[in-house]
């Protein structure tokens, strides 16, 4: 039996309980401005934290207290199945499609096309939420990954951060030790001793900052470079998953599906892999860290804390190390387990404590919200929307979400696109123009496709989609070899 069948299934009530702090801190009816604490957790899967997974093999009891005091979105998503273009629209409120930042940076691996045309950086004229908030009055913090620039101009002090610890061009923590000191990071100006671990420095970096800026209102946006690879853990967190694994049996992998040649494909359907595990608990050792700080310093009560992911839990390549089932696929895939996150919003005043949500959100709709929390008008178009509305507990008025992958994942996803309406989801395949229809009620593993059964919802979902290609500007595969690849009309 798989090991981490979920809680997915619990029910999409909405459940009814008394919001955390001691008062409303909402700019509607308090003088005082909310701050922002953001959580953004490298290629953590919707099932790789307690809140979302009864039998979930890793242990995050601050996140898990976190969703207690909160409200978790049980359709959460990000807008890309890998990491820059999601980091894009979260700190832009757009779809990467639109300045055709649809791949990590720079990610133009060939396979039997070439890929989409790739913009390699978040343009300067994009407003991002650090400079939308500094407009305000906010200081503004940066910590971790950032990939979003190949070079110092487009860097976080570029786009709004008052201070940056840790976020340049690369990917991943490569340099140096890599999760232990010395880390040898271009912009971390102060080394740490050491043996120190990563996420624990990049957390004091952020308790430091929330202590020096709790008289002003302020936005501390914590990007990991957790739970990307490369592989490590602590020791002693390393030791203690190896013993817990020993007494669970079962395949831990299967096959899947194959785009890039003839080789076979793994996919992990069991989460048992000791190293990974200690990289989830350390991340979230971290996140305790600077939660008990926003109590510690008096200002819990008046921060909104959001915590996601930028894709899903990396299955299918690169060690394997997590499942996502009952999910398909994972990190670049646009199966449900490659975009489906986690995400747990703390509005205090707002979100019941304990509640849940089934309202599909995306990383296209942090900026929008955070600006009506802080009650700054956008005077520019974005794609997202402010959930607030989903955040009382109501339904969100937005017809679709839409994805757009027009590449070869490292992870061996395939090049497509989809949208969701409502329970429905398609699946555009790019090499060939194939579609596939699902029921994510009733199929949330996507393994039953519909599109022979129902061709009226698929054309009418491939016409929308369609028309979300035009207006965001989409780029598809390119010829290769003499090859022309399928492209929409």
């Amino acid at each position: 039996m798989n090991h981490c069948i979920s809680s997915l299934f619990l029910s999409l009530v909405i459940l009814t309980a008394l919001p955390v702090g001691g008062h409303a801190a909402d700019p509607a009816d308090s003088s005082k401005q909310l701050n922002f604490v953001v959580f953004v957790v490298d290629d953590l899967g919707y099932m790789d934290i307690g809140a979302n997974n009864s039998e979930c093999f890793y242990e995050t009891p601050n996140i898990d207290r976190l969703a207690d005091s909160a409200m978790r979105f049980t359709d959460g998503y990000a807008a890309n199945p890998v990491c820059s273009p999601t980091r894009y629209s979260l700190m832009t409120g757009k779809y990467p499609t639109r300045v055709r930042a649809t791949n990590f940076f720079s990610g133009k691996r060939s396979g039997r096309f070439n890929p989409a045309p790739l913009n390699e950086h978040m343009p300067l004229e994009d407003v991002t939420v650090a400079e939308m908030l500094k407009s305000k009055g906010y200081a503004t913090f940066f910590a971790g990954k950032w990939h979003l620039g190949e070079s110092e101009e487009y860097y976080p002090q570029k786009q709004g951060f008052d201070v940056n610890i840790g976020g340049h061009r690369i990917g991943g923590p490569y340099t140096g030790n890599k999760y232990f000191a010395p880390f040898k990071n271009p912009e971390m100006e102060v080394e740490s001793p050491a043996g120190d671990h990563l996420p624990d420095r990049l957390a004091r970096d952020t308790v430091r900052f929330i202590e020096e800026n709790k008289d002003r209102p302020f936005l501390a946006y914590l990007s990991f470079y957790s739970v990307h690879t490369p592989l490590m853990g602590r020791p002693d967190l390393v030791k203690k998953y190896k013993q817990k694994a020993a007494s669970i049996d079962g395949a831990e992998f299967a096959e899947e599906e194959q785009v890039l040649g003839n080789q076979v494909r793994k996919v992990r359907v069991l989460q048992k892999h000791a190293v990974y595990a200690a990289m989830v608990e350390a991340m979230d050792e971290a996140v305790g860290k600077v939660l008990r700080e926003l109590d510690d310093s008096g200002v819990a009560d008046d921060t909104v804390v959001i915590f996601t992911s930028d894709n899903g839990g990396l299955s299918t390549s690169e060690g394997l190390p997590t499942s996502n089932l009952p999910l398909r696929g994972g990190k670049g895939w646009v199966y449900e387990g490659g975009i489906r996150e986690p995400w747990i919003i703390r509005y205090p005043g707002v979100t019941p404590a304990g509640s849940e949500s089934s309202e599909p959100i995306c990383s296209i709709d942090l900026f929008p919200t955070i600006a009506a929390a802080a009650g700054v008008e956008v005077g520019h178009d974005v794609d997202g929307v402010n959930i607030r509305a989903a955040l009382e507990g109501k339904s969100l008025d937005r017809e679709s979400l839409y994805w757009h992958y027009p590449h070869y994942s490292n992870q061996g996803g395939i090049p497509g696109g989809a949208i969701r309406e409502g329970d429905f989801k398609l699946v555009e395949r790019y090499e060939d123009g194939r579609v596939h229809l699902y029921n994510l009620k009733d199929d949330i593993g996507e393994q039953h496709d519909l599109a022979d059964t129902m061709p009226e919802q698929v054309d009418q979902m491939r016409r929308r989609l369609h028309a979300w290609y035009q207006t965001v500007d989409a780029q598809f595969l390119q010829p290769k070899d003499g090859l022309v690849p399928w492209k929409p009309e």
